[in-house]
């Protein structure tokens, strides 16, 4: 499948910004059935790439001048549902059983968790389960949490958005010992529903990542565009990133993603 890709991201302020320093993690890499044929980074202001310590192409976006707006588009054309493995690990799987504050685990969490060890081995089988649990356990609803929201708060909640069931899916892995990251990116639709961007987990079973769609209940798979990774949404979302002045900030986003006839 072939998938053109436009993400628009657009800040402005009521008063002047003196100084705005942002992270771009709006790149795809080859790699994990993907094959990115063209992107292209459009910002009004100076970016320079790296990676981190996860594998991501990252671009830092910085103005130093003031400014009312800031504005970023990241467009391009990439092929998914091909024979690519996953890039190398640059972290050792350890890693991905750390606990952040979006991932910790109460007791609720916990006892949940628990239901899908099985025999103290998990596999495939018991995480497909445990993800359809948490969809189950969680209703889909904008607006019911924030990017500050915990998984324990979200599920206890018992609503939250693909950031939080992601998060609480990573969360249960963790605490059953499977290595756990989150993925942000892209989810092509049919009917276009989805205007903004998506987020899934990878867990470590069977020597392999294998993703998990817990907001849609499948396996990630052509539909898919993967951006970046990291423990959690702070790692991994697309932008992040401080600014000095500009009064109250209005932010809109638009994700427009077509299939290539």
């Amino acid at each position: 499948m072939h998938l053109n890709i436009e993400h628009n991201t657009r800040y402005a302020y009521d008063t002047p910004v003196d100084y705005t320093i942002q992270q771009l993690r709006l790149t795809p890499q080859d790699g994990f059935g993907q094959r990115v044929k063209r992107w292209e980074l459009r910002v009004n202001g100076k970016i320079h790439p790296h990676a981190d310590a996860y594998g991501n192409a990252i671009h830092t976006l910085v103005m130093d001048r003031p400014h009312r707006e800031v504005n970023i588009t990241a467009i391009g054309e990439v092929e998914t549902g091909v024979d690519l493995p996953p890039a190398a690990d640059t972290l050792p799987l350890q890693v991905y059983l750390r606990a952040t504050p979006l991932t910790s685990v109460n007791e609720a969490l916990a006892r949940f968790a628990r239901y899908f060890s099985g025999d103290g081995h998990v596999d495939q089988v018991e995480l497909f389960a445990l993800m359809r649990a948490v969809r189950d356990r969680m209703a889909y609803r904008r607006g019911a949490t924030g990017v500050h929201t915990s998984a324990a708060e979200a599920f206890a909640a018992g609503e939250g958005v693909c950031q939080d069931h992601a998060h609480v899916f990573i969360a249960c892995c963790r605490h059953l010992g499977v290595p756990a990251r989150y993925v942000s990116g892209y989810l092509f639709t049919e009917d276009g529903h989805l205007v903004e961007s998506h987020a899934w987990a990878d867990a470590w079973v069977e020597d392999a990542w294998h993703s998990f769609d817990v907001s849609n209940g499948q396996r990630a798979n052509g539909i898919h565009v993967r951006l970046a990774t990291g423990l959690d949404y702070r790692d991994a979302c697309p932008v992040s990133g401080v600014r000095r002045g500009g009064g109250i900030e209005h932010m809109a986003v638009q994700v427009q993603i077509s299939q290539q006839q």
